[in-house]
């Protein structure tokens, strides 16, 4: 064998987020217990932001309050600022995530706000949580290309990934969030990235928009990073991004490892279980 691999499970927050049809808690509620099932160690359910730009999360208390918490799993949730946080803490997350973007052009798109900015936001946050003792998990977004930027320089990815680092950030999720970046912009951006943080505080998150994301991961695991995230069924993207719908596909990925010499401690079958209700979902099926 290889050694173990994690992947986060992002399906019911990254994955749900940008469908059209609103899809009511206990189907969200539902599919988060399934996954509860399937061996992971962490779980991002719902993300505590305004439902007047998300409105797929504007139930998040409701979910948190009603999934059943299985042992040893750590309910994460997505937090852009205090009001967020507090939302969070509310609904008993095992870990907050706060998330910033390495080009500008996306970070006032999706943030309404440049990166600076973005990161000051994150000092009360991490105050807070480190009082709490709740974990944050940071993520950088069009850390190969940007939507609105084009190619995105590694240097760029240091300095919002260092930052992150520095302010608390217990890992650090590296996120092609339009799917296309390829084997040597992952690579060339790591190494760049490992110079200021290891390889064990890194996590890829790599859409699979272009139909390379599997290849992504190679360069990854050859560069020592042993987390990945990725959305059950496929679901997702951003809805900031146009056309970058399709997060990796859960079952592709841990079947992806599997077939390498990789563990990851979920059970195959259970995932495709829940890949077909995640389809369902969204395709309106369940409705």
């Amino acid at each position: 064998m290889s050694g173990f691999v994690e992947i986060f499970e992002m399906g019911p927050r990254d994955g749900l987020q940008n469908e059209k049809r609103l899809i009511p808690a206990v189907q969200k509620i539902a599919l988060v217990d399934m996954l509860s099932g399937c061996g992971f160690r962490r779980i991002e359910v719902t993300s505590f932001v305004s439902p007047k730009w998300v409105p797929q999360m504007g139930d998040a208390a409701e979910v948190m309050a009603g999934i059943t918490r299985g042992p040893g799993i750590s309910y994460a949730v997505l937090t852009p600022n205090m009001k967020g946080y507090e939302g969070a803490r509310a609904a008993r997350a095992g870990e907050v995530a706060v998330f910033a973007s390495s080009s500008e052009g996306f970070s006032n798109a999706n943030l309404n706000a440049t990166i600076d900015e973005t990161l000051e936001r994150f000092v009360p946050i991490m105050a807070a949580a480190k009082a709490d003792g709740i974990p944050v998990r940071g993520y950088v977004s069009t850390v190969t290309d940007c939507p609105f930027d084009g190619p995105t320089p590694p240097e760029n990815v240091v300095r919002v990934a260092s930052r992150l680092y520095e302010m608390g950030c217990y890992e650090i999720s590296l996120a092609d969030t339009i799917g296309q970046g390829r084997p040597e912009t992952i690579d060339a951006m790591l190494s760049a990235v490992l110079n200021e943080i290891p390889a064990e505080k890194l996590a890829g998150h790599y859409h699979d928009t272009a139909g390379r994301a599997l290849q992504n991961i190679d360069a990854s695991l050859a560069r020592g990073v042993r987390v990945f995230d990725a959305a059950v069924g496929g679901l997702g993207g951003c809805p900031y991004a146009p056309g970058a719908a399709g997060n990796v596909a859960t079952e592709a990925v841990a079947a992806h490892l599997a077939a390498a010499g990789y563990e990851t401690g979920l059970d195959p079958a259970k995932i495709d279980r829940a890949a077909a209700f995640a389809r369902g979902l969204r395709e309106g099926e369940l409705a």
